[in-house]
């Protein structure tokens, strides 16, 4: 018996090479994923099948494209069984429709490692002992034509992901690694699109947010992957890459070591009445006036965190402007804080402004959590502001400014 899962009645599948066909879906409704993160773009869950002597499908997808996967999956096997499922992730956009899918392929196996196989156990009351097929590090599966080989990538960004590369057509099936935020529009591989204009601030922000306090998990599986022959990435988000795989590898080398994407300067205050953002404004003008070019400024209450944390991996220099708030720091300025602490940000230079009209004690708790990363520089004294910055106190954000520019040029 099926589940009640609507079939769309026209698939949308999409044929990549001689074997291998795209089965996946994109969502445009969904507000936040997972529940956290906006994307006004949508989303896409990708998902593979290999037809060769023995059929595989890589991956499920989430739930909410669940009529348009089936209908993509049965219109690509075309009465054909499903022999293999293989299971790079266990995470809920990637698994939610296994157990619909076992019954209406019940002569599946599933082709996991132990992590994934004991979570299937935990979100599924289902028997996938009967039809298991455990593997590990460097294990092969013969599909007939192909051989599709398993690297494990612990922490990438779940502990029992793992990557699947197609020998035969050196394909690497990346899990969530590589993907990116936004739904497909057709175009279904990276050359398709202007990805670096259309594209790379939603993949740096979904690299940061999700994988990027395991940045030396991704690190070992670069390693990892430097000794394969890839001629095509298919992660489980976004554009397939088959031209100009190193661009996007290189991305991932530089935000995986925690290094500045862009050497410039990110000002991001926390402002109640106005009087600390025209600090920032200031600020920004004086930086200008040294020739920066590269300047971007953000107000901390108006935009979502995330974006706020991938700009400061982004960023090779930042300044933070805080008001004092219940004598602490301005809220959203703290929650940023707490949340690069949690992504393991590091290796930047940072300038601080703080403002308090009775008790400014912003500036000290920043600089307290700052310390508290890793290769974090403060440059010079905290500027402190009484309520609103006087004439007396530009020739102080003069000297900061000084201290920025020289830093970011020297460096």
């Amino acid at each position: 018996m099926h589940s009640s899962i609507t079939l769309t009645k026209m698939h949308n599948s999409r044929q990549i090479n001689q074997d291998l066909h795209y089965v996946g879906a994109s969502d445009r409704k969904l507000a936040l994923f997972e529940n956290i993160y906006p994307i006004p773009r949508g989303v896409s869950y990708n998902s593979y099948i290999l037809l060769d002597e023995k059929t595989v499908l890589l991956d499920t997808a989430d739930a909410a494209v669940g009529g348009q996967f089936f209908e993509n999956v049965e219109a690509v096997l075309a009465g054909r069984k499903l022999d293999y499922l293989v299971v790079n992730h266990m995470e809920p956009d990637h698994c939610a429709l296994m157990e619909d899918l076992l019954l209406r392929h019940p002569e599946v196996t599933i082709v996991t490692n132990a992590k994934a196989a004991n979570m299937i156990r935990q979100f599924f009351d289902v028997d996938i002992d009967s039809r298991l097929q455990t593997v590990g590090e460097g294990a092969t599966l013969c599909t007939g034509r192909h051989t599709l080989t398993f690297v494990m990538a612990p922490m990438v960004h779940w502990p029992e992901a793992m990557v699947t590369y197609d020998t035969t057509d050196k394909v690497l099936f990346s899990a969530d690694a590589f993907g990116t935020f936004g739904a497909l529009n057709g175009n279904i591989y990276a050359d398709e699109v202007n990805f670096d204009r259309d594209w790379m601030d939603d993949a740096r922000r979904y690299y940061i947010n999700i994988v990027g306090k395991y940045g030396m998990q991704v690190q070992s599986l670069l390693k990892k992957a430097a000794g394969l022959d890839i001629q095509m990435i298919c992660p489980l988000h976004g554009p397939i890459w088959r031209k100009d795989l190193g661009h996007f590898i290189d991305k991932y080398v530089t935000w995986s070591s925690y290094k500045p994407e862009e050497r410039g300067v990110l000002i991001i205050y926390g402002s109640i009445y106005g009087h600390t953002a025209a600090a920032a404004e200031k600020m920004a003008s004086l930086l200008a006036e040294h020739g920066i070019k590269c300047i971007a400024m953000y107000d901390a209450s108006h935009t979502h965190v995330s974006q706020l944390v991938s700009e400061c991996f982004r960023y090779s220099h930042v300044v933070l402007a805080s008001s004092t708030y219940n004598a602490g720091i301005f809220t959203p300025m703290e929650d940023l804080l707490h949340d690069l602490k949690a992504h393991a940000w590091q290796n930047r230079t940072v300038a601080i402004i703080e403002n308090g009209t009775w008790a400014a004690q912003s500036g000290k708790q920043m600089r307290t959590l700052l310390e508290e990363m890793k290769n974090i520089t403060i440059l010079g004294e905290d500027i402190s502001l009484k309520s609103a910055m006087k004439e007396s106190q530009v020739e102080d954000m003069k000297f900061l400014a000084d201290l920025i520019a020289v830093n970011l040029n020297n460096e």
